[in-house]
Protein backbone atom coordinates (compact mmCIF):
# COMPACT_ATOMS: atom_id res chain seq x y z
CA UNK A 1 0.00 0.00 0.00
CA UNK A 2 1.66 3.37 -0.80
CA UNK A 3 1.77 6.44 1.62
CA UNK A 4 -0.91 8.23 -0.71
CA UNK A 5 -3.52 5.04 -0.82
CA UNK A 6 -2.19 5.22 3.86
CA UNK A 7 -3.48 8.45 4.10
CA UNK A 8 -6.78 8.23 2.24
CA UNK A 9 -7.30 5.19 4.47
CA UNK A 10 -7.00 7.31 7.53
CA UNK A 11 -8.87 10.41 6.55
CA UNK A 12 -12.13 7.64 5.74
CA UNK A 13 -11.60 5.59 9.24
CA UNK A 14 -10.84 8.90 10.72
CA UNK A 15 -8.29 7.67 12.76
CA UNK A 16 -7.62 6.14 16.35
CA UNK A 17 -9.57 7.62 19.38
CA UNK A 18 -6.90 9.22 22.15
CA UNK A 19 -5.69 7.43 24.91
CA UNK A 20 -7.72 7.84 28.53
CA UNK A 21 -5.65 9.58 30.84
CA UNK A 22 -4.25 6.90 33.27
CA UNK A 23 -6.79 6.01 35.98
CA UNK A 24 -9.53 6.69 33.70
CA UNK A 25 -11.60 3.66 32.78
CA UNK A 26 -9.63 0.62 32.29
CA UNK A 27 -6.22 2.31 31.40
CA UNK A 28 -3.41 2.00 34.17
CA UNK A 29 -5.53 -0.24 36.81
CA UNK A 30 -4.39 -3.12 37.94
CA UNK A 31 -5.94 -6.46 36.77
CA UNK A 32 -8.57 -7.56 39.50
CA UNK A 33 -7.53 -10.56 41.82
CA UNK A 34 -10.61 -12.33 43.31
CA UNK A 35 -9.68 -14.05 46.82
CA UNK A 36 -9.85 -17.62 47.31
CA UNK A 37 -12.56 -18.60 49.65
CA UNK A 38 -11.85 -20.70 52.67
CA UNK A 39 -14.64 -21.20 54.39
CA UNK A 40 -14.98 -24.52 55.89
CA UNK A 41 -17.66 -27.17 54.60
CA UNK A 42 -19.03 -29.95 56.63
CA UNK A 43 -19.43 -33.81 56.27
CA UNK A 44 -22.94 -34.30 55.05
CA UNK A 45 -21.57 -31.90 51.61
CA UNK A 46 -19.83 -35.80 50.99
CA UNK A 47 -21.49 -38.79 53.63
CA UNK A 48 -24.43 -40.02 54.25
CA UNK A 49 -24.19 -40.98 57.76
CA UNK A 50 -21.74 -39.61 61.09
CA UNK A 51 -22.21 -42.31 63.68
CA UNK A 52 -19.54 -43.38 66.69
CA UNK A 53 -18.85 -47.09 66.73
CA UNK A 54 -17.59 -47.89 70.63
CA UNK A 55 -15.33 -50.75 70.53
CA UNK A 56 -14.06 -51.91 74.16
CA UNK A 57 -14.09 -48.71 75.88
CA UNK A 58 -13.32 -46.84 72.77
CA UNK A 59 -15.04 -44.41 70.65
CA UNK A 60 -14.39 -44.10 67.05
CA UNK A 61 -15.87 -41.73 64.45
CA UNK A 62 -17.21 -42.89 61.59
CA UNK A 63 -18.44 -41.43 58.20
CA UNK A 64 -19.86 -43.95 55.72
CA UNK A 65 -21.77 -43.58 52.08
CA UNK A 66 -23.35 -45.39 49.50
CA UNK A 67 -25.88 -48.44 50.28
CA UNK A 68 -24.64 -51.41 48.83
CA UNK A 69 -21.88 -53.32 46.71
CA UNK A 70 -18.61 -53.88 48.91
CA UNK A 71 -17.54 -51.28 51.25
CA UNK A 72 -13.63 -49.31 50.87
CA UNK A 73 -12.57 -48.51 54.01
CA UNK A 74 -10.40 -45.49 54.26
CA UNK A 75 -7.20 -45.42 56.86
CA UNK A 76 -6.05 -41.64 56.75
CA UNK A 77 -2.58 -40.69 57.80
CA UNK A 78 -0.93 -39.22 60.24
CA UNK A 79 -2.02 -35.77 61.27
CA UNK A 80 -5.09 -36.14 59.45
CA UNK A 81 -8.43 -37.19 59.76
CA UNK A 82 -11.34 -39.20 58.26
CA UNK A 83 -12.43 -36.02 56.56
CA UNK A 84 -9.43 -36.26 54.59
CA UNK A 85 -10.90 -38.83 52.19
CA UNK A 86 -14.30 -37.40 51.86
CA UNK A 87 -13.81 -36.00 48.21
CA UNK A 88 -12.65 -39.18 47.23
CA UNK A 89 -15.73 -41.03 49.09
CA UNK A 90 -18.07 -38.89 47.30
CA UNK A 91 -16.88 -39.36 43.54
CA UNK A 92 -16.43 -43.06 44.28
CA UNK A 93 -19.45 -43.60 45.38
CA UNK A 94 -21.27 -41.71 42.29
CA UNK A 95 -18.94 -43.39 39.85
CA UNK A 96 -19.75 -47.28 40.68
CA UNK A 97 -21.83 -49.70 43.14
CA UNK A 98 -20.15 -49.44 46.22
CA UNK A 99 -19.81 -48.54 50.09
CA UNK A 100 -17.20 -45.81 51.66
CA UNK A 101 -16.44 -46.00 55.12
CA UNK A 102 -13.67 -43.58 56.65
CA UNK A 103 -12.86 -43.64 60.21
CA UNK A 104 -10.92 -41.10 62.53
CA UNK A 105 -8.20 -43.47 63.76
CA UNK A 106 -6.60 -43.70 67.30
CA UNK A 107 -5.38 -40.27 68.49
CA UNK A 108 -6.82 -38.68 65.39
CA UNK A 109 -10.07 -36.29 64.75
CA UNK A 110 -12.89 -36.65 67.04
CA UNK A 111 -12.22 -40.31 68.26
CA UNK A 112 -11.50 -41.02 71.78
CA UNK A 113 -9.65 -43.96 73.54
CA UNK A 114 -8.20 -44.92 76.56
CA UNK A 115 -4.92 -44.18 75.27
CA UNK A 116 -4.49 -41.56 72.47
CA UNK A 117 -1.04 -42.01 72.96
CA UNK A 118 -0.67 -45.91 71.84
CA UNK A 119 -0.43 -45.81 67.89
CA UNK A 120 2.13 -48.94 67.55
CA UNK A 121 0.55 -50.86 63.97
CA UNK A 122 -0.65 -53.68 66.27
CA UNK A 123 -3.02 -51.73 68.53
CA UNK A 124 -4.21 -49.90 65.09
CA UNK A 125 -4.60 -52.66 63.53
CA UNK A 126 -7.08 -54.22 66.23
CA UNK A 127 -8.68 -51.39 65.96
CA UNK A 128 -9.91 -51.78 62.66
CA UNK A 129 -10.46 -55.09 62.51
CA UNK A 130 -12.71 -54.03 65.85
CA UNK A 131 -14.63 -51.64 64.26
CA UNK A 132 -15.26 -53.67 61.13
CA UNK A 133 -16.85 -56.29 63.22
CA UNK A 134 -18.82 -53.84 65.24
CA UNK A 135 -20.11 -52.36 61.82
CA UNK A 136 -20.75 -55.46 60.19
CA UNK A 137 -20.95 -58.36 62.59
CA UNK A 138 -20.08 -61.45 62.30
CA UNK A 139 -20.66 -61.84 58.33
CA UNK A 140 -19.30 -58.70 57.16
CA UNK A 141 -19.66 -57.78 53.20
CA UNK A 142 -16.54 -57.81 51.13
CA UNK A 143 -13.86 -55.05 51.79
CA UNK A 144 -11.48 -53.22 50.16
CA UNK A 145 -9.01 -51.47 52.79
CA UNK A 146 -7.34 -48.37 51.19
CA UNK A 147 -4.53 -46.84 53.28
CA UNK A 148 -2.33 -43.68 53.09
CA UNK A 149 1.33 -43.36 54.64
CA UNK A 150 0.52 -44.70 58.36
CA UNK A 151 -3.22 -45.67 57.09
CA UNK A 152 -1.22 -47.36 54.69
CA UNK A 153 0.92 -49.69 57.36
CA UNK A 154 -1.79 -50.20 59.38
CA UNK A 155 -4.05 -51.29 56.37
CA UNK A 156 -1.05 -53.68 55.78
CA UNK A 157 -0.67 -54.84 59.60
CA UNK A 158 -4.36 -55.47 59.37
CA UNK A 159 -4.44 -57.87 56.31
CA UNK A 160 -1.58 -59.77 57.73
CA UNK A 161 -2.96 -60.30 60.93
CA UNK A 162 -6.31 -61.67 59.24
CA UNK A 163 -8.73 -59.41 61.46
CA UNK A 164 -11.28 -59.20 57.96
CA UNK A 165 -12.19 -62.42 56.89
CA UNK A 166 -14.08 -60.42 54.36
CA UNK A 167 -10.91 -58.82 52.86
CA UNK A 168 -10.63 -59.12 49.25
CA UNK A 169 -8.86 -56.35 48.41
CA UNK A 170 -5.78 -53.76 49.83
CA UNK A 171 -5.03 -50.39 48.24
CA UNK A 172 -1.64 -48.76 50.03
CA UNK A 173 -0.26 -44.96 49.29
CA UNK A 174 3.24 -43.10 50.13
CA UNK A 175 3.82 -46.30 52.65
CA UNK A 176 7.44 -47.47 53.48
CA UNK A 177 8.19 -50.57 51.24
CA UNK A 178 5.96 -53.08 51.41
CA UNK A 179 6.67 -57.24 50.59
CA UNK A 180 4.22 -57.90 47.97
CA UNK A 181 4.94 -61.36 49.00
CA UNK A 182 2.61 -61.59 51.78
CA UNK A 183 -0.21 -61.04 48.88
CA UNK A 184 -0.46 -65.10 48.88
CA UNK A 185 -0.81 -65.66 52.38
CA UNK A 186 -4.08 -64.16 52.09
CA UNK A 187 -6.88 -66.98 50.41
CA UNK A 188 -9.62 -63.90 50.30
CA UNK A 189 -7.15 -61.43 48.70
CA UNK A 190 -7.95 -60.84 44.98
CA UNK A 191 -6.16 -57.18 44.49
CA UNK A 192 -3.30 -55.25 45.77
CA UNK A 193 -2.51 -52.05 44.58
CA UNK A 194 0.86 -50.14 45.79
CA UNK A 195 1.33 -46.55 44.88
CA UNK A 196 4.64 -44.23 45.62
CA UNK A 197 6.14 -46.62 47.65
CA UNK A 198 8.77 -44.48 50.18
CA UNK A 199 12.05 -46.10 50.23
CA UNK A 200 13.28 -46.81 54.15
CA UNK A 201 12.47 -48.38 57.29
CA UNK A 202 9.75 -47.70 59.71
CA UNK A 203 12.05 -45.88 62.01
CA UNK A 204 12.69 -43.13 59.34
CA UNK A 205 9.09 -42.92 58.34
CA UNK A 206 8.01 -42.25 62.34
CA UNK A 207 11.07 -39.64 62.66
CA UNK A 208 9.34 -38.08 59.27
CA UNK A 209 5.92 -37.99 60.05
CA UNK A 210 7.42 -36.30 63.45
CA UNK A 211 9.17 -33.63 61.58
CA UNK A 212 6.13 -33.08 59.48
CA UNK A 213 3.75 -32.49 62.52
CA UNK A 214 5.78 -30.39 64.37
CA UNK A 215 6.21 -27.66 61.02
CA UNK A 216 2.55 -27.47 61.91
CA UNK A 217 1.03 -23.79 64.06
CA UNK A 218 0.14 -25.03 67.20
CA UNK A 219 -3.26 -22.61 67.30
CA UNK A 220 -4.79 -20.79 64.46
CA UNK A 221 -7.02 -17.81 64.81
CA UNK A 222 -10.09 -19.39 63.17
CA UNK A 223 -10.89 -22.54 60.50
CA UNK A 224 -10.22 -20.38 57.78
CA UNK A 225 -6.89 -19.43 58.55
CA UNK A 226 -5.81 -23.17 59.14
CA UNK A 227 -7.42 -24.09 55.68
CA UNK A 228 -5.30 -20.71 54.38
CA UNK A 229 -2.57 -22.21 55.58
CA UNK A 230 -2.97 -25.77 54.73
CA UNK A 231 -3.10 -24.50 51.37
CA UNK A 232 -0.49 -22.14 50.49
CA UNK A 233 1.65 -24.56 53.04
CA UNK A 234 1.52 -27.02 50.10
CA UNK A 235 -0.12 -29.75 52.91
CA UNK A 236 -3.26 -29.67 50.69
CA UNK A 237 -3.17 -28.91 47.55
CA UNK A 238 -6.91 -29.16 46.67
CA UNK A 239 -8.95 -25.98 48.21
CA UNK A 240 -12.15 -28.23 48.09
CA UNK A 241 -10.49 -30.57 50.29
CA UNK A 242 -8.63 -28.10 52.35
CA UNK A 243 -12.25 -26.76 53.45
CA UNK A 244 -13.71 -30.26 54.74
CA UNK A 245 -10.80 -32.13 55.73
CA UNK A 246 -8.65 -29.19 57.90
CA UNK A 247 -12.39 -29.38 60.29
CA UNK A 248 -11.53 -32.90 61.41
CA UNK A 249 -7.96 -32.19 62.10
CA UNK A 250 -8.25 -29.28 64.93
CA UNK A 251 -9.73 -29.24 68.20
CA UNK A 252 -11.93 -26.88 68.93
Amino acid sequence: MSAMEKQALKNKLGGLPPMPPPGVGGYGKRPIVRKRDYTPVYWDHYFEHEHDVKVEGNTFRVYECGKEGPVLLFLHGGGFSALSWALVSSNISHLVTCRCAAVDLRGHGDSVTTDDGDLSSETMSSDVGNIVKALYGEDPPPIILVGHSMGGSIAVNTAFRHLIPSLIGLIVIDVVEVNTAFRHLIPSLIGLIVIDVVEGTALEALTSMQSFLRGRPAVFKSLEHAIEWSVRAGQIRNVESAKVSMVGQLKR
